[in-house]
């Protein structure tokens, strides 16, 4: 399959966060840093870890588990940051680790169940890839993506606050 995005086709950055995978659409990823603790700020939510500098803009950075209602992440070597653009705003997001870059078709996606949650879905859809390692590939089981919602993630008003 060709690294780069066609018609019908689309490029996801896939990401673990508590035992699970997680995808986000490539186009809205600006960096991938490593974890460096954060300014904190007094007077926002939880899950807003502080804020950090990139080249000479301030950038919250969100805890994601916190933010998906999950326990905090457990910090390792290889957390790190995914720094996004969110309706024009970087926000950047904390996860454990960073997988793979993978192109899906469209027609690959699938719609997130109807549950009733209470709040938007944060969930764009699912996908199922082939898993990474393993000595041949008839032994690898597929893994389920989320493919996450960015604009629903969006935490405009903290978010302004914290930038």
């Amino acid at each position: 399959m060709s690294v780069h995005e066609t018609q019908g086709e689309q490029k996801i950055v896939t990401f673990t966060l508590g035992g699970q995978t997680f995808g986000i659409h490539m186009h809205a990823l600006v960096e991938i840093r490593e974890w460096e603790e954060p300014t904190p700020l007094p007077g926002v939510p939880a899950y807003i870890k502080g804020v950090t500098n990139l080249r000479g803009n301030v950038v919250p950075v969100v805890g994601l588990a916190e933010r998906l209602g999950w326990e905090p992440s457990m910090l390792h070597a290889r957390s790190c940051i995914l720094v996004c653009n969110i309706g024009g705003k970087h926000a950047g997001f904390l996860v454990d680790e960073v997988n793979d870059i993978v192109v899906i078709a469209d027609s690959a996606i699938q719609p997130p169940p109807d549950v009733d949650t209470g709040e938007d879905s944060m969930i764009l859809g699912l996908i199922a890839i082939a898993a990474r390692g393993g000595d041949g590939a008839a032994e690898r089981k597929p893994v389920m993506v989320s493919l996450l919602d960015l604009e629903a993630l969006r935490l405009s008003r903290p978010v302004d606050l914290a930038a």
